[in-house]
């Protein structure tokens, strides 16, 4: 009995860490199927689902253009609803004429577990603390100019920005966006070796240009120097 008593305690913390590890490769792999499919979606490997999706996010945003935030919602939600409602009521009155007891007609949906795990929220959290801790001490390096040629870097992208929103507002910043994403990817597949010419002579010129106001500027060469 010493000795089973003894044993005990060690069992629970590695049953623990068993769980705790086949929980992390769960949602590992369900990261790894997640990133699978965005691949899949970008590089329209399944002409029909990226249509889909390209189109639907598409008509979203079109409409944002001409209703606001709280109409689409609300019409979204209404027309759910409609299908849902009559879909329902169509099972109710078609079981009633034939007699049946199917039961509900989304009982499978109602049953399927859809709440997340103390570990995965957890995971979450961290990861969410993770990005915004960097973001953070990547904002305070800039704007309290660690490195003087990054925060002019960043000042000119400011600069830019400026002109960019004069230019466009923020749906029609996303509708570009969204259509970069889905055709960018494809267009590098298809054209990568010239792509690739061209962006190194880009890079080369900008690291030149860059070269060449560090020479002038004192204090703007990196501490690696």
């Amino acid at each position: 009995p010493p000795a089973s008593a003894a044993a005990g305690p060690r069992r629970e913390p590695t049953a623990r860490a068993m769980q705790a590890t086949a929980d992390s490769t769960k949602m590992d792999c369900v990261w790894s199927n997640w990133k699978s499919q965005a691949i899949d979606l970008l590089y329209w490997r399944d002409i029909k689902q990226t249509g889909i999706v390209f189109g639907s996010f598409l008509l979203l945003l079109f409409s944002l253009t001409q209703f606001s935030v709280v109409s689409i919602v609300a019409y979204l939600a209404l027309a759910a609803l409609s299908a849902t409602i009559s879909f329902r009521i169509y099972k109710s009155v078609l079981q009633a004429v034939q007699k049946t007891d199917e039961g509900h007609p989304f009982k499978a949906y109602l049953e399927l577990e859809i709440t997340l795990s103390q570990e995965q929220i957890q995971k979450y959290t961290d990861c969410l603390q993770l990005y915004v801790n960097s973001t953070l001490k990547e904002l305070r390096r800039l704007f309290l100019v660690q490195d003087l040629v990054d925060s002019l870097k960043f000042a000119v992208l400011m600069w830019l920005l400026t002109y960019v929103g004069a230019l466009f507002n923020g749906l029609t910043l996303l509708l570009m966006a969204v259509v970069s994403v889905f055709t960018l990817p494809v267009v590098y597949v298809k054209h990568q070796a010239q792509i690739d010419q061209y962006l190194g002579l880009v890079r080369t010129h900008i690291n030149a240009v860059v070269a060449k106001i560090q020479a002038k500027i004192p204090g703007a060469k990196r501490h690696a120097e």
